[in-house]
């Protein structure tokens, strides 16, 4: 996969909020084999519940992972407080990569695409390389990418739901309109098979993060997670066969015994 001009080793991106320890969540990542890892700026910056220095000592495990950081503005209602939480992230992290969110409804956490390509505009123009969420919408899509976005990553599902792909028809149709844009399954994945679905459908990477911090084994899943977006990946590009609405047979009936 290449985004930005970086090739990356892994399909699959992770993220790091929501483990038992931070030990489990380095043993998940390292298991997961994925090349990049999602951080807020707010669980880094702040002192959180383990008292001061929390977010520093977080910030030195994943920095210590060797692995790329995709800063988000999770937790971000409007333009201006995503652009400024993504140029706080550039500074803490020295980064230009952003995973611009703008949430525009408090219940499903779905983006507001509006405001959405608004800021993805101004950061763009600003120096940033954003990997905007977005929802499958292909008019949103067309203007993310206007704005200067090279990826979109369109949810499966709400975020935190587990429920995998709520609309494959919408994010075939996404893969289609854009066969030359790196996509990226983002939010709702909560099984392996949702994900090696998600790369089935032709998707470049799929991104998670509560699947595997809040399954009973956070290891295994994540173990679990890398072998099925690389079998959904393989899947693909053998190009398997059309559904049919009537059976088929697998064995050849000319020739067979015949009884009187």
């Amino acid at each position: 996969m290449r985004v930005y001009g970086v090739e990356l080793p892994s399909r699959l991106l992770l993220g790091t909020a929501l483990y038992p320890s931070p030990a489990i969540m380095t043993e998940a990542i390292r298991a997961s084999g994925a090349a990049v890892v999602t951080v807020s700026l707010r669980r880094e910056s702040g002192a959180g519940e383990q008292g001061a220095g929390a977010g520093q000592r977080f910030w030195d495990l994943v920095r210590d992972l060797g692995l790329r950081v995709l800063p988000n503005t999770a937790g971000c209602h409007s333009v201006k407080e995503a652009v400024l939480t993504a140029q706080m992230a550039r500074e803490v992290f020295g980064t230009p990569w952003i995973k611009l969110e703008v949430t525009g409804d408090d219940d499903t956490l779905q983006p507001d695409v509006f405001a959405l390509v608004e800021a993805a505009r101004i950061l763009t123009a600003d120096g940033f390389q954003v990997f905007p969420y977005t929802t499958e919408d292909l008019v949103v899509a067309g203007r993310l990418l206007d704005a200067g976005c090279e990826v979109l990553m369109p949810w499966g599902a709400p975020i935190g739901s587990g429920r995998g792909l709520n609309n494959p028809y919408a994010l075939r149709s996404m893969r289609a309109h854009f066969p030359n844009v790196p996509l990226v399954v983002d939010a709702g994945i909560g099984l392996p098979s949702h994900a090696a679905a998600a790369m089935e459908l032709g998707y470049d990477a799929v991104l998670l993060n509560t699947a595997v911090a809040k399954a009973g084994d956070p290891v295994a899943m994540a173990g679990a997670m890398r072998r099925a977006v690389e079998a959904g990946r393989m899947a693909y590009e053998a190009d398997p066969m059309e559904a049919r609405d009537m059976a088929a047979p697998s064995t050849p009936v000319f020739g067979t015994a015949a009884f009187a």
